[in-house]
């Protein structure tokens, strides 16, 4: 039980304590845990003595922590949670305790390389439907391998950023038009970020994603359906994802979510060998859409086909090195049912059928509308964990 005001039975307990970027009264960048409506100013209590990381909490984004590996993440784990929960330390970290709507937050890391993924079978056969009508939905290889592009690391944003409309080519009756995108929409994912990296020429096994993925975010993989659709045949999304990708500002430990692992489903036909797993897990993550606080959608992470585990094997197979910061993301989360659509795309079946949000319909975003999504998973003893909400407004073309 933490002697933290608020903390106990709050999906930010001790049982989270998920990691972030903060500024706070005119400071440089430092990093803290959120326990309730707090940050832990962790590196204020690395100088205090409290808590040793190698100096890692003296540096302004994740990086340097999450390099030094699990043995040294649990051990801190530990700590916090010792010095949030034995009265005895409550007088030397009360001091180091600032609320939440004090600070600003930061992109949590520096993100190294950017890797995204489309994992969802109904995602996958929704789109498949709609950008190819009268085909198979599903393409041949997407039962044998995770499907995945390289994305822009630079256009990884916090939490809050506003996202400026993007402009591009689009296809018309006419032939192709330069000008805003028309059909702009989100993709609801789940993030893994890469603490250990490997070296160029050796594989990760599939059975050692504890040893190299520090923790989880929500991810909003903002896209122009209009631009992909006219860019993406051959060689997959370009323009229409690049503009900005936001990150949740807290990063989920992999430790807080032990509970959350779950069977995955079912694999038919069976897997090559590099990408099975025993036991084959996913996990057990319930996200939620709002538009405009509108709920609007509640994806199921669980129903995943393909797992944490199966798409960093995949991304290593061909000898890829991972570097501290790398992110992959899920790709769009999407379950059988149509409010638990991952897309506006989905959710509207191509804009063909729009949705109610507030006193209005909707198709695809309009200047103004702001998406806020949540996720939580099950934690320990029946308690819930948060992950920290990803949101973002959008912002008229330049």
């Amino acid at each position: 039980m933490s002697w933290v005001t608020g903390a106990a039975g709050s999906p930010y307990d001790v049982t989270n304590l998920p990691y972030g970027v903060f500024r706070h009264g005119g400071r440089e960048p430092r990093i803290g845990v959120r326990v309730a409506d707090l940050v832990f100013d962790l590196a204020g209590a690395e100088e205090a003595g409290r808590v040793l990381a190698a100096g890692a909490f003296g540096s302004p984004t994740l990086n340097d922590f999450m390099a030094l590996g699990r043995p040294q993440w649990t051990a801190v784990r530990r700590r916090l949670v010792e010095l949030l929960t034995d009265p005895e330390h409550r007088s030397a970290v009360e001091p180091l305790l600032v609320p939440l709507a004090e600070v600003a937050m930061a992109l949590p890391f520096e993100v190294a390389d950017y890797v995204d993924f489309y994992s969802s079978e109904h995602h996958a056969s929704n789109v498949g439907q709609i950008f190819r009508p009268g085909q198979p939905p599903l393409l041949p290889n997407w039962k044998h391998l995770p499907v995945g592009y390289h994305g822009r690391a630079g256009t990884v944003v916090v939490s809050g950023t506003p996202v400026v409309r993007p402009c591009g080519q689009r296809a018309t009756a006419e032939g192709p038009v330069f000008g805003p995108s028309v059909r702009l929409d989100i993709e609801a994912e789940v993030g893994f970020v890469v603490g250990v990296g490997s070296p160029l020429g050796q594989r990760v096994s599939v059975d050692d994603l504890a040893d190299h993925v520090f923790g989880v975010v929500l991810v909003n993989d903002w896209s122009a359906r209009d631009i992909q659709a006219w860019e993406y045949q051959p060689l997959g999304p370009f323009l229409g994802k690049s503009f900005a990708t936001s990150i949740s500002a807290w990063v989920t430990p992999l430790d807080a979510l032990a509970d959350a692992f779950v069977p995955a489903p079912e694999q038919d036909p069976a897997v090559l060998d590099y990408l099975r797993a025993v036991p084959h897990r996913g996990l057990d993550l319930r996200l939620r859409v709002e538009w405009n606080g509108e709920r609007v959608s509640e994806p199921p992470f669980a129903g995943m086909y393909w797992t944490p585990a199966q798409q960093l094997a995949h991304l290593t197979v061909n000898g890829a090195s991972l570097r501290t910061g790398d992110l992959y993301a899920s790709g769009t989360v999407s379950g059988p049912e149509r409010d638990q659509a991952g897309s506006f795309l989905e959710l509207t079946w191509g804009g063909a059928e729009p949705v109610r949000v507030g006193e209005d319909t909707r198709t695809f975003l309009e200047d103004g509308d702001t998406v806020t999504m949540t996720a939580t998973a099950p934690g320990p003893d029946g308690t819930v964990i948060g992950l920290g909400e990803v949101t973002g407004t959008i912002l008229p073309a330049n």
